[in-house]
């Protein structure tokens, strides 16, 4: 079986460390720490967060339990971080988490042996466990991913089990989140930011960065918001752009299906323009942005296999009387 690179991390069973990985699957991206060596020429496909057993001890005795597994893609490689992004990095105002990747989540699995019956190998589960014991920093490793894919109903390509259709993974948010001291939380949405104020201030940066790159091209720029963000006008040429923001990775966005229609409609010339890592100084008034990295997307048009539906509306069948 083909072998992909993978970061294997244990999270523990903390407060912290809960919220953590809770803010980490609602804003879809995870950090570490420190850099390592291995970090700086690796390009992971897949990364397993897992939870809910005590590395602190020896490999044999590992091999014997079981925990959650939360498997995510990998999206966009290391970078280190500049933004102020998980709840304790906001309290204590410093940067604490600054080597960071996008995670995708595919699909969340409960109770899985982490000896030979389940789906790791050894030195995958082992990466695991040596996570837990050196403050959960991520472990780089060579495993197959098709075990992990087919125990999580996911099809997959045999010779290209890295091409994981996002529309055909199961996916899950953060209230999948178990732990023993789970913190209370609200319902939230992937990359859903809750402070209101916070949330503006990135929408606005983003816009602000976009509407000065297409004014700087020689486009003369409206700023609509609904039924898109932008409406860029040259001579003859026009173009309508969606603006995103956000203080994680460039991982995804949430869009809403009038979004996903408009940009797939050939009447129009749509482009989407994310600002990533976005820090905001949230003890001035009001909120001060600043920053970001710029992921452009001209001519773009949502292709199916990377939207995955979170909720329809069902119209119910008319009865016969």
């Amino acid at each position: 079986m083909k072998a992909s690179t993978f970061v294997m991390v244990h999270v523990g069973q903390s407060t912290e460390s809960q919220r953590n990985l809770i803010h980490g699957i609602d804003t879809l991206s995870w950090g570490f720490p420190e850099e390592k060596p291995e970090y700086r020429t690796a390009q992971p496909r897949f990364a397993v967060l897992a939870t809910g057993a005590s590395p602190r001890v020896q490999l044999t005795d590992w091999l014997q339990g079981t925990a959650t597994l939360y498997l995510f893609q990998v999206r966009g490689g290391f970078y280190k971080g500049e933004a102020w992004h998980w709840p304790d990095e906001e309290a204590e105002r410093r940067l604490k988490y600054p080597q960071r990747f996008g995670i995708e989540p595919l699909a969340k699995l409960e109770n899985v042996p982490l000896g030979p019956e389940g789906p790791l190998t050894e030195a995958g589960s082992d990466a695991i466990r040596r996570s837990g014991t050196d403050r959960g920093m991520g472990k780089i490793i060579q495993m197959p991913a098709q075990r992990l894919l087919e125990l999580a109903s996911i099809p997959f390509d045999t010779q290209e089990p890295e091409d994981v259709p996002l529309d055909q993974a199961p996916g899950f948010t953060a209230d999948q989140v178990e732990g023993t001291r789970k913190p209370q939380r609200r319902r939230r949405g992937a990359g859903y930011i809750s402070d209101p104020k916070k949330r503006k201030a990135i929408e606005e940066h983003a816009e602000d960065l976009a509407i000065a790159y297409y004014t700087s091209e020689g486009w003369s720029v409206e700023k609509l918001g609904k039924p898109y963000d932008l409406h860029c006008t040259r001579g003859p040429e026009e173009r309508h752009v969606e603006v995103k923001g956000t203080t994680g990775a460039a991982t995804s966005v949430e869009l809403t299906i009038n979004e996903v229609l408009h940009a797939r409609n050939k009447n129009h010339t749509v482009d989407l323009y994310v600002v990533s890592d976005i820090k905001v100084d949230t003890h001035t008034d009001p909120y001060t942005p600043s920053g970001g990295s710029i992921s452009h997307y001209t001519d773009w048009e949502p292709a199916e296999e990377d939207l995955r539906p979170r909720k329809y509306e069902y119209r119910l069948p008319e009865l016969k009387r």
